[in-house]
């Protein structure tokens, strides 16, 4: 095995010590699996890290282009291999981050697609109804009330454990990204829906988490996300409603009645308000969309 595939193996199994996402992990692996072939020609191995200097990477980089990726894509791309060359340098096995010298591509504002207040409610009330013969009804409902009553993402979701509730005061103690905690409030319904999944939860002896699967073991992001996919198709007829689609209606619907902006970004775990700020815009393009339709003026 080469110097180089050595080093990503050692950096991989660092962000697992790290506690780093399970889809954060899957993504860098996959990125630099193909950063390693690149720079694998035939019959050859690849150059050592600390051979690989910033016009070798910037070669790389415009490979992406050429591929005809798009920036987000890029720029992920970009950022799992700075991340290795700073692991690499505390390592001590590069003398600098050469990755750090490369232009990050400007990413493309998008607006996320945020179901309607009537879509949401519509979607997690079917999946109370329990018209599907599911084997496990109480948690899915459980799972929703908290993903879309709490806006968290999946991740946050399927790390929960029991003694992360104050089920008296109804808080949560949410790990997110970054190892970074916060307490989200949830409400009466998913209180209720909490109370009715503990009773009927069977999981391993000693087993933590909140949410587990038919073995018993805690629920894994897969998992969760094959439920959601289940529900949204079953009761809305929506291939494309995913768990982040409930996180963007919790904030939104939270702005269009009144909530702070800065409430909104504390609930969600933003760092940086500019994060929070992209639903101001998803409420302009709805408003825009009401006058269009209903303003005598707005139309010629």
């Amino acid at each position: 095995m080469s110097e180089l595939a050595i080093a990503i193996g050692r950096y991989l199994g660092e962000l697992g010590r790290e506690n780093a996402s399970v889809h954060t992990i899957r993504n860098y692996a996959s990125d630099l699996e193909q950063f390693l072939a690149y720079f694998s020609p035939p019959e050859a191995d690849p150059p050592a890290p600390a051979a690989i200097d910033a016009p070798l990477l910037r070669e790389w980089l415009t490979s992406l282009y050429d591929r005809k990726l798009d920036p987000i894509s890029i720029r992920r791309k970009l950022a799992a291999v700075r991340s290795f060359f700073q692991f690499l340098l505390r390592e001590k096995c590069v003398p600098t981050n050469a990755a750090r010298a490369l232009r990050t591509p400007k990413a493309p504002k998008r607006v996320p697609l945020v179901p309607t207040a009537e879509q949401t409610n519509t979607l997690v009330d079917g999946v109370a109804q329990d018209k599907f013969e599911r084997p496990y009804p109480e948690r899915d409902v459980a799972l929703f009330e908290l993903l879309y009553g709490c806006g968290l993402r999946i991740s946050e979701l399927v790390g929960l454990n029991i003694d992360d509730f104050d089920l008296r005061d109804r808080w949560i103690r949410v790990r997110g990204k970054g190892r970074k905690e916060r307490q989200v409030p949830y409400g009466e319904k998913a209180s209720a829906s909490l109370e009715k999944y503990l009773a009927e939860r069977t999981a391993k002896p000693g087993e933590r988490a909140l949410f587990v699967n038919h073995r018993g073991t805690r629920l894994s992001d897969r998992g969760a996300r094959e439920i959601v996919k289940f529900y949204a198709r079953m009761v809305s007829g929506v291939d494309a409603l995913h768990p982040h689609s409930l996180r963007h209606a919790f904030a939104t619907h939270l702005l269009a009645d009144g909530a702070d902006l800065r409430a909104i970004q504390e609930l969600l775990g933003h760092a940086r308000l500019a994060t929070t700020q992209k639903y101001t815009q998803v409420s302009l393009t709805d408003l825009m969309a009401v006058y269009d339709k209903a303003h005598p003026k707005a139309r010629g």
